[in-house]
């Protein structure tokens, strides 16, 4: 991976403030919002700990016992110890593009992303609505970041209307 990869990650999460997600399904998030949760339960990302991203590699649920909130959302976690680290730094854990599917963003729409179908570029967790989805970003992620930093800030200013 290329450092120029990670700075426009970087770039394009602190121009345009996305950070934060989950969601139930796709079909359950909440897609007027900037940031995707199960508009049922206020759950991010279906209750996976997004630390265990990171730590794992793999999505791992997380539990009621371990939960924070923030950014109007309700975060899960495996253990105190990951609920501290994403309390520290929850830009570097939460899911980039307020959870929403970063290779759709690139098309122009807002779909939500699944927390089962994830990729971790220049240290930032992103997630998909489809594994082709995830499988096209991953073959080309800084083409698809160029396009989202062009396209998210109109996008996510339609989410707030």
């Amino acid at each position: 991976m290329r450092p120029g990869i990670a700075l426009i990650g970087l770039l394009v999460c602190l121009l345009s403030g996305m950070w934060i997600t989950g969601s139930g399904s796709p079909a359950e998030a909440a897609t007027t919002e900037r940031v995707v949760v199960n508009r049922f339960t206020g759950v991010a990302i279906e209750g996976f700990d997004p630390v265990a991203y990171f730590v794992d590699g793999r999505a791992v649920q997380g539990t009621a016992e371990f939960e924070a909130n923030l950014w109007g959302a309700v975060w899960r976690f495996r253990n105190e110890g990951n609920r501290a680290s994403f309390l520290a730094y929850p830009e570097i854990y939460g899911p980039q593009c307020g959870g929403y599917d970063p290779a759709d963003i690139a098309r122009g729409v807002t779909v939500a992303g699944n927390p089962r179908f994830f990729a971790i570029v220049a240290q930032r967790l992103y997630l998909f609505s489809r594994e082709s989805n995830r499988d096209a970003f991953a073959a080309d992620p800084e083409r698809f970041l160029y396009e989202v930093g062009k396209r998210w800030p109109a996008l996510q200013e339609q989410l707030s209307q």
